[in-house]
Order: structure tokens, then sequence, then C-alpha cells
């Protein structure tokens, strides 16, 4: 049967040639997507998640941990549809208007991705108008917005401001991070959660749909 300590295993050391085979042979052995996805590959995006929160691991080791996972995740995507396996929710995600900045952004994209979640990846630059249109057209409960620059995270109350004026603020959870944004600016703008790295971020954007 299927090992998926290995998987978790060889997807925490970024062995994606490995990853990819120990996927293709779980799936020949008919091990469902589902549980592939959850207690391999999810697994170990999980643990790569903790240690990179705990200064155990850097950017570079999450990065080819996540091309590991994207490569074994790719395999299973069709299956998952077939299976009727749904994200546990969806995300809108992008840095803020005026900042160019996207490696913290695209760190918080792979670890939400690693725990399940469908994350719609609007890149940088983002206005709040983006923002709102994105969360309309997916239907997406939590929108999450970046900034690395002072002068750019004022755009996030803009953000708040433009769900408000929508009409969409009290069905919407407003997450924002970077590192100039703080918890006392978080309530300072009306956003509902600040976290202060790419691991919180996802597990507080799942919590969101996990109750």
């Amino acid at each position: 049967m299927a090992d998926f300590e290995k998987i978790s295993l060889a997807l925490q050391k970024g062995k994606a040639k490995e990853v990819t085979e120990m996927v293709e042979a779980a799936i020949a052995e008919g091990v469902s997507a589902e549980e592939i996805l959850n207690k391999g590959l999810m697994s170990g995006m999980n643990i790569i998640g903790e240690k990179f929160k705990n200064n155990e691991v850097y950017v570079p080791e999450v990065l080819i941990a996540a091309r590991a996972m994207n490569q074994g995740a790719a395999l299973l995507k069709e299956l998952l549809i077939e299976d009727g396996v749904k994200a546990t929710g969806k995300v809108v995600l992008g840095t803020v208007k005026g900042d160019l900045h996207d490696i913290g952004k695209n760190l918080v994209r792979m670890m939400m991705e690693g725990k399940g979640l469908e994350v719609v990846d609007l890149g940088t630059d983002v206005s709040a108008q983006k923002f709102l249109d994105a969360a309309k057209e997916h239907d997406a409960k939590v929108v999450a917005c970046s900034a690395l620059l002072t002068t750019t995270m004022k755009e996030m109350a803009n953000v708040v401001k433009a769900f408000e004026d929508a009409g969409l603020r009290d069905e919407t959870t407003i997450m924002i991070g970077g590192a100039p944004v703080t918890q006392n600016y978080c309530d300072s703008i009306g956003a509902d959660i600040y976290t202060a790295d790419a691991a919180s971020a996802a597990t507080a954007a799942l919590g969101i749909f996990v109750k």
C-alpha cells in the first residue's frame, strides 16, 4: 500500500521526482486522490509550514517543497474533481496597489494551498476595486492583502472601505500581513485578521472555513 509517510518526507526535502513517482504508484494501486492529498502531500506541507514558522527552515526550502507539492497535486487534480472533492474554501490573495513585492504573498499562497484551500492569486499592485471584483466573481469569503512598504499598506484601508461601500463587509473576512503591518494597524482600519507569517496566515484562513 501507499506509504504516506514516505511521500510526506520526500515532499519536505523538495524531491519532486520522488513525490511524483510515489503519487503515481499510489494512484495505480487505487488509493483515493483525497487520501493521497491529505495524508501525503498536505501532511508534508503542514510540517514545512510549522518548521518555517519556527525558523527551522527558510524560504528556499519552502519553495522547493511547494514545487514538489504542486507537481504531486497536479496528478491528483482531475481525480479529485471526478470524486467530487471540493476545496475547503476559496481565498482571493494579492499584494496591494503600488507594491510589487511578491515573495511573501507567494509563500502565503503555497501554505494556503497546502492546507487544501483554493487560492485566486491576483498578483501584485492590486487595487481595492480589483480585490472587490475578484471576491464577487469567485464568490470568495476571504480576502488576503499583503504589503511590504509602509507607504502601500495604507491601501489596505481602501480595501476594507471598498467592501463596506459595496455592502459586502459583513460576509467577507479581510486578512492582512507583511513586514510593516501590525495588529494595531489591523484594528485601526477595521480588518479582521493580522498574521505575522505565511504559516499562521494559512492556519487562520483554514480556521475561517473549518469551525
